[in-house]
């Protein structure tokens, strides 16, 4: 019977919890590397005993773990022992190079400032090879590994896409979205607050815009502006590469071009504010969202934790509430603690602000916490195992 493992990246460490196929009983392994912020833990599609993970500290700067035995044991890719609490990281390890002119972005008030290294949001491995993986940077910045995390070097032809222009939103200019086409090796989507989202049909050589029909009449006075959008986060099917979905700063988007042009598909929500969106492993035309009062009060309308649903690709949707907290829970769920596992029927996973991870095995029609009390989730990602 196969497995499920579900990697959860927290404001204080990491939590591994796994599962057989009835995805009934939870063991916890954690927390790894407690005391630091682990932005995100993503497994290789290629290898399922290789995880990666950003680990971050205002201390001692920015580090990607690598496991190869699936979380039980760690190191930096470049054979330093990770620091304990209190010890400086030495070593080589982990250098991300910057490529040529690294320059400045805009600023709220048309100032320019230049680029900084603050930390790795999201980590992509590669579909077809365990020594390659994406990792998008703030300030917003695309970087890759080919030798499994040793180094890491910059695709600058990203900031060649009005980089000059692009500007942070609320929880700073990341590059928080990576979407791999699994029909073309050199098509690449990313994603940025608050500057929108781009395309790369040359694996990372030169990339544009792709923001057409998105409208941010709050955030920019130029309804057809290129660039400035404040997009959440895009969600693709394998089985439909041509069909992106968007959660935005306000509005759920879809296009079916591969992001040539987008339309809303709010439809009957009760909100349009959110940061996470997924889709169904066997359903391309099923989506999940989970709804936010709006973007100052970060918690769910009427303090009703809700996953909508939607069966036919937007418009319609369906509140899941059964198994979820319907009074007085506050909670947000952010743009990385949303996924899916391949089983059928599919399971459906996220985390909150509150340290509880949830989880349905039956594509989101009841729900349980399969562990509580953790430290805020900031991701969550799922492997399927044989």
């Amino acid at each position: 019977m196969s497995k499920v493992r579900v990697l959860v990246g927290t404001k204080k460490g990491a939590f591994i919890l796994t599962a057989d196929g009835t995805r009934k009983n939870w063991e916890v392994s954690g927390p790894h590397f407690a005391g630091w912020e682990m932005y995100h833990l993503k497994g290789s599609p290629v290898d399922p005993n290789r995880i990666f993970a950003s680990q971050t500290s205002g201390w001692f700067g920015q580090l990607i773990q690598r496991s190869d035995d699936g979380g039980k044991t760690w190191e930096p890719p470049g054979g330093d022992k990770t620091p304990a609490p209190g010890e400086f990281p030495t070593g080589a390890s982990n250098k991300f190079v910057y490529e040529g002119e690294v320059g400045t972005h805009k600023w709220y008030d048309g100032t320019q400032h230049p680029w900084e290294f603050k930390r790795i949001w999201h980590l992509e491995p590669s579909l077809t090879d365990p020594d390659t993986v994406y990792a998008g940077a703030e300030d917003a910045a695309l970087f890759k590994t080919t030798d499994g995390g040793k180094s890491w070097k910059e695709l600058p032809g990203l900031r060649g896409a009005k980089g000059h222009l692009w500007q942070p939103g609320a929880g700073g200019m990341g590059l928080h979205t990576i979407v791999l086409d699994p029909s073309d090796p050199k098509r690449i989507y990313i994603a940025i607050s608050a500057a929108g989202a781009f395309r790369t049909d040359d694996g990372g050589i030169t990339w544009r815009p792709i923001n057409r029909g998105l409208k941010s009449p709050y955030e920019l006075p130029d309804p057809d502006a290129e660039v400035g959008h404040c997009v959440h986060r895009i969600a693709m099917h394998r089985a439909r590469p041509g069909v992106l979905y968007m959660q935005k700063h306000w509005d759920i988007m879809r296009s079916d071009n591969a992001g040539e042009l987008w339309s809303e598909v709010s439809g009957n929500l009760p909100s349009d504010f959110g940061f996470p969106i997924d889709v169904h492993a066997h359903e391309p035309e099923t989506i999940y969202v989970v709804p936010i009062k709006s973007d100052s009060e970060h918690f769910p309308p009427d303090g009703k934790l809700r996953v909508y649903r939607s069966r036919t690709g937007g418009n319609e949707w369906e509140p899941l509430t059964r198994g979820l907290p319907q009074q007085d829970c506050y909670v947000n769920v952010l743009r990385d603690a949303m996924a899916v596992d391949s089983m059928d029927p599919c399971g459906v996973y996220f985390g909150t602000t509150g340290g509880q991870v949830y989880a349905s095995a039956d594509n989101g029609d009841s729900w349980t916490a399969i562990v509580r009390d953790l430290p805020a989730v900031l991701s969550v990602e799922v492997q399927t195992l044989p």
